[in-house]
């Protein structure tokens, strides 16, 4: 495990409450995340694989969005105290403890994986290869949904998060990201901030050949 993993594991253990009392219900105020992952949901089903996983899925809330949108998912996070607070608050669902650079899931086995803010602890270097590993677990037209911080700048941004330093990324950038994960992006919805430091919420949507 790398210094910024190990670190990120223990600052998310750190806060699982509060995290966990702050964002339960976001989505319930949050529509266009509500509808993106509303849509992955719905094309997930249609590629006739609900099998999803839900990575760097902290609390377990949209774990169970998912499950209750009709997929067959299951949770994944690096915190191990996330896991802990997922399995009580959601016991009739599947979470484990992994890294999303190394996930232990077989070659082509899942119709969706989300990533709802989950890449933004990983530096720029790095984040190709953690995409790759999120495209390795699609079965060919599997759907993954990236949500993540943008910004109009030339370039990602690396900014204090409350948690743990994060990156913000020009949409147009992760895309290529996207692309050279072997997956094609084909959605995307930009909107107003996500935080009071004026970065936009993106979310892509790529799909697997």
């Amino acid at each position: 495990m790398t210094e910024h993993q190990d670190e990120t594991r223990a600052a998310y253990d750190g806060v699982v409450e509060l995290y966990a009392s702050l964002f339960a219900d976001r989505l319930e105020t949050r529509p266009f995340a509500r509808a993106m992952v509303g849509t992955f949901a719905e094309l997930v089903c249609g590629t006739g694989n609900p099998r999803a996983a839900d990575v760097g899925c902290g609390p377990g809330h949209l774990t169970a969005l998912l499950r209750d949108l009709g997929l067959d998912a299951f949770g994944l996070d690096l915190s191990p105290a996330m896991v802990d607070h997922a399995r009580r608050a959601h016991p009739d669902l599947r979470f484990d403890e992994a890294r999303m650079e190394a996930l232990p899931i077989e070659d082509g086995a899942l119709g969706g994986v989300l990533a709802h803010y989950s890449t933004i602890h990983t530096p720029p270097g790095e984040l190709p290869a953690l995409l790759a590993e999120l495209a390795r677990v699609l079965a060919p037209g599997g759907l993954l949904l990236a949500t993540f911080f943008a910004t109009d700048g030339p370039g990602p941004v690396r900014f204090d998060h409350k948690v743990a330093p994060a990156y913000s990324w020009p949409v147009d950038d992760f895309a290529d990201l996207l692309s050279g994960a072997g997956l094609t992006p084909f959605a995307r919805l930009v909107h107003d901030p996500a935080s009071e430091r004026g970065f936009l919420e993106a979310h892509l949507l790529g799909r697997a050949p």
